[in-house]
C-alpha cells in the first residue's frame, strides 16, 4: 500500500491490499476500496461509495456526493463501482436520492473526462463513457454501450446494449439496442452500431439479420406494434427479441429515424 503523507483517510474506511493513494485525496468513513486501486491526486471518495479491485481513478474525480435533488432528504443511499473500471479526472457520480437507492457502474468501463453520472444511474459492464457526457437521473445504459463526447441524456432514459451516442446527440426517449444515433440531433437514430457489433464478436450473419429487423422497425412504414409483431413472428434471433422486448418495455418512446441527414439545432 502506498498512501501519500497528505491524503486524509478516514477511520471505518476499508482500503483493501496493494492501493495507492495519491497526494491530497480524501476517503470518506464508510467506504469500501478494493485490492490493486490506483487513486490520484485530488480525488474525493465520499461515504457510503464502494469501489472494486483493480479500478484506476484519476485526479479531481469525485464519487459519492449528495444527489443534485432537491427532494433529497439525506437518506443513507449508494455509489457502487465494479472491477477494472477507469474513471478519468474530473469524474462525477452521485449517491442514489431514495433512502437504500444505489447509482451503479459495471466491470470493465471507461468514462472519460468530466462526464457525469447523476443519482441513480445504473450503467452496466464494458461501457464507455466519453468526455462531458451527461447522464441524468434514473438513466440506464446497456452492457457495452458507448456514448461519445457531450452527449446529453434525460433523465429516466434508456440506452440499449451495444448502441452507440454519438457526439453531441441528446436524447430523452430510448435508443434501442445495437442502434446509433446522429451527431448533434435530438432523438433520432441513423443506423446500426454495426462496428459496436462486430468488435463485440457479432457474426456477420447475425449482424444481416439485425440490418434486416432494423428495416422492419424503422423503414416499413409500419406502425410501432405492427413492426414489433412482424418482428416476433419472423424471427428468432435472440438479438431481434432483444430489441423487440427493449421496445416494448420502453415507457418514454424510442428515437425517430433520421430519414434526412441535415443538421438540427
Amino acid at each position: 500500500m502506498a498512501i501519500h503523507p497528505t491524503a486524509v483517510i478516514e477511520s471505518g474506511a476499508e482500503v483493501g491490499k496493494d492501493v495507492q493513494v495519491g497526494a491530497f485525496s480524501y476517503i470518506d468513513h464508510d467506504v469500501q476500496i478494493g485490492d490493486g486501486c490506483v487513486i490520484g491526486s485530488h480525488v474525493t471518495v465520499m461515504r457510503y461509495t464502494s469501489v472494486g479491485k483493480n479500478c484506476q481513478i484519476h485526479a479531481g474525480a469525485v464519487l459519492g456526493d449528495l444527489p443534485q435533488d432537491l427532494a433529497f432528504r439525506s437518506e443513507k443511499s449508494f455509489v457502487k463501482i465494479g472491477d477494472n473500471c477507469v474513471i478519468r479526472e474530473g469524474v462525477t457520480i452521485h449517491r442514489g436520492t431514495k433512502s437504500g437507492t444505489v447509482t451503479s457502474v459495471g466491470n470493465d468501463c471507461l468514462l472519460m473526462a468530466f462526464s457525469h453520472l447523476a443519482h441513480n444511474v445504473k450503467v452496466g459492464n464494458k461501457v464507455i463513457i466519453a468526455n462531458g457526457a451527461l447522464l441524468a437521473g434514473y438513466v440506464e445504459v446497456g452492457d457495452q454501450a458507448f456514448i461519445s463526447g457531450n452527449c446529453l441524456v434525460h433523465q429516466f432514459a434508456r440506452i440499449g446494449r451495444l448502441a452507440m451516442m454519438s457526439g453531441g446527440s441528446a436524447v430523452h426517449k430510448d435508443v434501442p439496442p445495437f442502434c446509433t444515433t446522429r451527431s448533434v440531433s435530438l432523438n433520432k437514430v441513423m443506423g446500426l452500431n454495426v462496428v459496436g457489433m462486430r468488435r463485440a464478436g457479432v457474426s456477420s450473419e447475425a449482424r444481416l439479420i439485425m440490418k434486416r429487423a432494423f428495416k422492419i422497425l424503422y423503414q416499413s412504414n409500419l406502425t410501432l406494434p405492427q413492426a414489433i409483431a412482424q418482428l416476433e413472428a419472423e424471427f428468432t434471433s435472440p438479438m431481434v427479441l432483444e430489441l423487440c422486448d427493449f421496445v416494448k418495455s420502453s415507457q418514454r418512446g424510442i428515437c425517430t429515424f433520421a430519414k434526412k441527414y441535415k443538421q438540427e439545432f
